[in-house]
């Protein structure tokens, strides 16, 4: 389908209008029910504070409906990069192993007495940041041949440094204290526990350039997916968008993960999902993806919180939930196919 300005425009403010609807009722929804005109009623006067209604809504729920939409935004855009250069629907932001690099960062920080705490960053989100650095420093050196980049270097090498880093995590936990195992599991299911604008103001320094950087490779994704000699005859450098998107879309992942920690599935199925809605285009793909994993996610995280009240899940396991049968699915039609 030929992509003009106002089929792009008109679906992405469609694919925000739905983030937007669910980031509201993700607002009314928790163990604590609260009005959300009461809430705005005494914004901006000296009656807030005194306010239960504003505390909920505007001092707990909305700093983790923001944080959950930049999480899932990102994850999105990520997960429709990596599917875009590794020409697999199936690939993730967790695919390349650079959330596993940033979860043993993590589990490091929490099981041993370091402190990393830089600026907005605390010590295990420094930590995790350090362990992504690293991680994605080695993988590109085993996807790269000279200035030749290997598309099937770069995917053995992350799957091979994931199941290292798994290794890792194991023998990490072996050796730590017992009391920090519960925050170690906790942290690898991943959460969107957030008090405040900190967790916030720490992911948009190295989310927002990761961003940029991909929403400008659209068009160059759609040349990779011709073929990259077909890519070359068009002017398209093959090894350099897909450097820059490796580069970016691992910084963004580095970034949403030393946050909220690995939370699965989003960066796979939501772009799957979309290209079925509105195409193959990368040019629109990409916005559409990550507006739709932004809700998807923000919707998860009410879930959490609510369906086993006043206890609540770690998104990550309601994302795996949902996710998991999906995946199967996928699995089970590609075989198909192909048989």
């Amino acid at each position: 389908m030929r992509v003009t300005w106002a089929r792009l425009v008109g679906l992405v403010i469609l694919f925000s209008l739905l983030l937007v609807l669910v980031a509201l009722v993700a607002l009314a929804a928790g163990s604590t029910r609260v009005s959300l005109h009461e809430a705005l009623s005494v914004w901006g006067t000296p009656r807030a504070a005194d306010s239960t209604a504003y505390q909920i809504i505007f001092r707990q729920r909305l700093p983790r409906v923001i944080l959950g939409a930049l999480v899932g935004f990102g994850l999105g855009l990520a997960g429709t990069a990596f599917q875009a250069i590794l020409r697999n629907p199936l690939a993730d932001p967790y695919t390349l192993g650079v959330a596993s690099g940033s979860a043993v960062g993590a589990v490091v920080a929490i099981s041993f007495p370091v402190s990393l705490a830089l600026g907005p960053f605390t010590t295990v989100q420094a930590a995790a940041l350090l362990g992504a650095g690293l991680i994605m420093l080695l993988i590109y050196r085993l996807g790269t041949s000279g200035r030749e980049f290997r598309v099937e270097g770069l995917l053995l090498g992350g799957v091979t440094v994931a199941l290292v880093a798994s290794s890792g995590i194991l023998l990490i936990r072996t050796v730590a204290d017992p009391t920090h195992l519960v925050a170690i599991d906790r942290w690898l299911m991943g959460g969107l526990v957030v008090i405040g604008s900190r967790d916030i103001a720490a992911i948009l320094p190295l989310l927002l350039p990761g961003v940029v950087v991909l929403l400008q490779l659209g068009g160059a994704f759609n040349q990779l997916a011709l073929g990259e000699e077909l890519a070359h005859g068009r002017g398209v450098d093959p090894a350099s968008v897909q450097r820059w998107a490796f580069f970016a879309a691992s910084l963004v992942t580095a970034a949403v993960v030393s946050v909220a920690g690995p939370i699965g599935f989003v960066g796979m199925i939501v772009p799957h999902a979309v290209r079925r809605v509105v195409g193959v285009d990368h040019r629109v793909v990409l916005p559409c993806a990550a507006l739709a994993a932004a809700a998807f996610l923000v919707a998860c995280d009410a879930v959490a919180r609510t369906v086993v009240a006043p206890t609540e899940l770690p998104v990550g396991v309601v994302t795996a939930i949902l996710g998991g049968p999906v995946f199967v699915g996928i699995l089970m039609r590609s075989a198909r196919r192909m048989g």
